[in-house]
């Protein structure tokens, strides 16, 4: 987005984690902070140095280390490139439980320290639940070896939550094991077209109701995000060519028999059309059109960046109430800025954008703390997908309690006394300063 900008003096770039223990042991002795980076395709500057910390780029330790065909259990260095991983599981039959727009690019272990939802977080959940196992590198140098491939396992806390979502705040993520679910045979894409919000929140239900166990995904666009993708990715067509609408939708089903989950979806889209709920709509008859549809719905955030600045926000929000803030934002701004939306309605996750030709401080003060304080109000969160990161660091009261942010802040003083690891990031430098912790050096 050209909106964080950084800059060091030495990237390391180790090739395994005796290299990472060896290094973070040598910074902690000094209180050298680090910066962990994987693909930095982060969106909230959560992987760039503030002052001149140490980068410790770990895109060289990328190597699928298991893979068990019975279980679907995946053991593999963090700095897999994520789309590579989609291909070897796809030629083993079985899939990630992760897709992303940035696949080509962002790696495991950053999906998993930022806690990366993706496309069909409907389908199969959080990393939370899809990660087994890690081994991660804490700030003295310690290796933590918590690699398990059980799916059971209750002997004491399960200390890998801890690192899953803490974007390296607390340790660098070096392996990871990973739960996949087999590759199945039936695969279905609809692109729908709705005249309101609400008809959009119908469909929703609807097919929770009616696809059931065979629905992967659902995502939504408004007519500004669909413009702009028309605009700006060649080589893209509009589905439903016929009339413009103002909203569209994306549902995805799997499944493993192809003429029972196609009669399912036929007939759920006849019930939806019928009632009125859908204007129009078109089943994807092939992979390369079912490749262009989700061109359309990946290729928001590109075209965004070519139409010019971009305030960009990632809230999780009751379903009901997710259109309310777009709307809102558009009467604040007025036609300064395009409000743009799309996101995973399936698992209440707003992606609002305000795209400007530049940033500007006036626009900004316009936005926020407001988008705070009304996803707040709203009980909301602010980060639903994309992470803390510098952006967000003073902000993260407004999702949690002061008492739940000191419990982490503690958290970070016992794993990072020195506050070496990404520091400047996730939690206030403020709280951190209650707490006792040092700064970290920034010579």
């Amino acid at each position: 987005m050209r909106k964080y900008k950084g800059s060091s003096k030495l990237m390391l770039q180790p090739r395994s984690t005796q290299e990472v223990s060896q290094i973070l042991d040598y910074c902690n002795s000094r209180c050298l902070a680090v910066v962990p980076q994987g693909g930095n395709t982060g969106l909230v500057g959560g992987s760039i140095p503030v002052h001149d910390e140490v980068i410790i780029n770990i895109g060289s330790m990328n190597n699928i280390l298991s893979f068990d065909k019975v279980s679907g259990i995946l053991v593999c260095e963090a700095g897999c490139i994520l789309e590579n991983l989609i291909s070897f599981l796809d030629n083993e039959g079985y899939i990630m439980p992760l897709d992303l727009g940035a696949k080509g690019s962002c790696q495991i272990g950053g999906n998993v320290s930022t806690n990366a939802g993706g496309l069909r977080l409907l389908r199969y959940g959080s990393l939370h639940g899809s990660v087994l196992g890690l081994e991660v590198v804490l700030a003295n140098g310690t290796v933590l070896d918590m690699l398990g491939t059980l799916r059971k396992d209750n002997t004491g806390y399960d200390l890998k939550h801890l690192f899953i979502g803490s974007e390296g705040s607390l340790g660098i993520v070096t392996k990871v094991s990973i739960l996949t679910p087999p590759k199945l045979s039936s695969v279905n894409l609809a692109f729908l077209a709705c005249e309101d919000y609400l008809s959009c929140q119908k469909i929703l239900l609807e097919a929770k109701r009616k696809l059931g166990e065979i629905l992967s995904a659902f995502e939504f666009l408004d007519i500004n995000a669909m413009d702009l993708v028309l605009k700006h990715i060649d080589g893209l067509r509009d589905p439903l060519p016929s009339s413009k609408h103002n909203f569209y939708v994306l549902i995805e089903t799997t499944g493993s028999m192809e003429s029972h989950d196609k009669e399912k979806l036929e007939a759920f889209l006849v019930q939806a059309i019928e009632s009125e709920l859908l204007t129009d709509g078109v089943v994807a008859q092939d992979i390369n059109q079912a490749s262009s549809f989700w061109r359309i719905r990946e290729g928001v955030p590109e075209a965004l960046l070519k139409e010019g600045a971009t305030y960009k926000y990632d809230l999780s929000l009751p379903p009901e109430k997710m259109y309310d803030l777009v709307e809102e934002m558009r009467g604040r701004l007025g036609t300064t800025s395009n409000v743009v939306a799309y996101g995973h309605l399936g698992d209440g996750n707003l992606h609002l954008n305000i795209s400007t030709q530049q940033y500007d401080d006036s626009i900004l003060a316009k936005i926020e703390p407001f988008v705070y304080e009304w996803t707040s109000k709203q009980r909301g969160s602010i980060s639903a997908e994309h992470g803390i990161g510098l952006m967000k660091a003073s902000k993260i009261h407004y999702s949690k309690s002061a008492e739940t942010v000191q419990v982490m802040a503690a958290i970070k003083k016992v794993l990072d006394p020195n506050g070496i690891l990404n520091p400047y990031k996730v939690l206030p430098t403020s709280v951190l300063s209650q707490s006792g912790r040092h700064q970290p050096n920034k010579d």
